[in-house]
C-alpha cells in the first residue's frame, strides 16, 4: 500500500514538473507560456511532492522536486512582494515632489456591484484612472463621476468583454488628444502633470494560447515603441508577471513593470479569501523614464473578479505649482 501511494505522489509531482519546466521556455512557443502562467501554482505542488517523497525510498526524488519547486517559485517573488523602484529616477529623494495616483481596474462588464466602484474611487481620489471592461451598462456610471473626471476617452464599448478607457482629473497637455486603437484594446493619453507631459496607456490582452494572446501582443509592437520617454501603461494582461507576453511588452516599449503587486485575479466560483494563495498576478502596470514609484498594492474588491490596484507615483522637479493644484482641485469639485 505504501508504495503503491508513493508511486502515485511521485507520478502526479513528474506530472506537475513537466508544465513547470516547459513553462521557462514560453519565448518558444505560446503553448508554453500559458504552462508559465500557473509556475506559482505548479511550483509549490512539485515542491510539496517533494517533500512527501523525502520520507520515503524515493527520498533522492523528493530532494530534487523540493530543489526544482523552490528554484521556480523564487522567480515569482517579485511579482509577490514590493521588491522596490522600476527605474533609476525613482532612486531619488522625492520628500518634496508631488506624489500623484493611479487607479487600474478591471470594471468586468457586468459587475454586480457598480456602487462599490464609484464608492472606491470616491475615497481615494485617483489623479488617473484606467479601466478594462468597459461595456455600454458602464456609460451612464461613469457620467456620474464625469465632473470629478473632465478628462477622458472611452474606446469601442461595443465589444463582446467591453472596451478600455482613461479618465483624468488632470487636463490633457496642450494640444494633446487621446487615441484609441483595437485588436487588442489600446487607450492612450498624454496628461499635464504640474506642467510635466506624462503619457498614460490603458491596455487590456486577450486570453493566452489556444487564444491570440501573443498576436495582439506582436500587434502592439509599433504602439509600444511610440510612447514618448515618460509613460505609464496599465491593464489586465491574461499574463503573469513572470510570463514571456510581459516581458516582451516590456522590450517593445522600453518599460519596466512595477513589482509586487500581487495577485489580482481570481475566479468568482471561490471565494475572495483564497485570492491571495490561488489567485494570478495578471493586472500590469509599466512604468518608463522619469516616473518614480512610490507605492503599489492591490485594494478592496469591488464586485469584479479582479481587484483595483493603485501605484502611487512621482514626476521629477519641485513641489507642483500651487496653480495645478488649485486647477485641479477646481475641476475636481465641479
Amino acid at each position: 500500500m505504501a508504495q503503491t501511494l508513493t508511486g502515485a505522489v511521485l507520478a502526479a509531482t513528474m506530472l506537475a514538473a513537466i508544465p513547470l519546466v516547459l513553462g521557462f521556455f514560453g519565448n518558444a512557443h505560446p503553448a508554453l507560456d500559458s504552462a508559465g502562467h500557473f509556475r506559482a501554482h505548479l511550483a509549490v505542488l512539485v515542491a510539496v511532492g517533494g517533500l512527501v517523497l523525502l520520507a520515503s525510498p524515493l527520498w533522492k526524488h523528493g530532494l530534487l522536486a523540493v530543489a526544482l519547486g523552490l528554484a521556480a517559485l523564487s522567480t515569482t517573488l517579485s511579482a509577490l512582494a514590493f521588491a522596490g523602484r522600476v527605474n533609476a529616477a525613482a532612486g531619488a529623494d522625492i520628500g518634496q515632489r508631488a506624489v500623484y495616483r493611479l487607479l487600474h481596474l478591471n470594471l468586468l462588464k457586468d459587475n454586480p456591484a457598480p456602487e462599490k466602484v464609484l464608492s472606491l474611487v470616491g475615497r481615494v481620489q485617483p489623479d488617473v484612472i484606467t479601466l478594462n471592461e468597459v461595456s455600454e451598462r458602464w456609460l451612464p456610471r461613469l457620467q456620474q463621476i464625469s465632473a470629478m473626471y473632465p478628462y477622458s476617452i472611452v474606446c469601442d464599448t461595443s465589444r463582446r468583454v467591453g472596451g478600455v478607457a482613461i479618465l483624468s482629473r488632470r487636463p490633457w497637455s496642450f494640444g494633446a488628444t487621446g487615441r484609441c486603437s483595437d485588436d487588442p484594446p489600446f487607450a492612450v493619453a498624454t496628461i499635464d502633470l504640474g506642467g510635466h507631459r506624462l503619457e498614460v496607456a490603458a491596455l487590456h490582452l486577450g486570453w493566452p494560447w489556444p487564444f491570440d494572446q501573443m498576436e495582439q501582443v506582436a500587434a502592439l509592437r509599433n504602439s509600444l515603441a511610440a510612447l514618448p520617454q515618460t509613460a505609464l501603461v496599465a491593464g489586465d494582461l491574461n499574463a503573469a508577471t513572470w510570463s514571456a507576453s510581459v516581458k516582451r511588452i516590456e522590450a517593445h516599449g522600453g518599460l519596466g513593470h512595477i513589482a509586487g503587486i500581487g495577485p489580482t485575479w481570481l475566479s468568482r466560483r471561490l471565494p475572495d479569501a483564497l485570492r491571495p494563495y490561488f489567485g494570478l498576478p495578471i493586472d500590469q502596470v509599466f512604468a518608463k523614464g522619469d516616473v518614480a514609484i512610490v507605492s503599489a498594492r492591490t485594494l478592496e474588491a469591488v464586485g469584479s473578479d479582479h481587484l483595483p490596484v493603485l501605484v502611487e507615483f512621482s514626476l521629477p522637479g519641485g513641489a507642483e505649482p500651487r496653480q495645478a493644484v488649485e486647477t485641479a482641485t477646481a475641476f475636481s469639485n465641479q
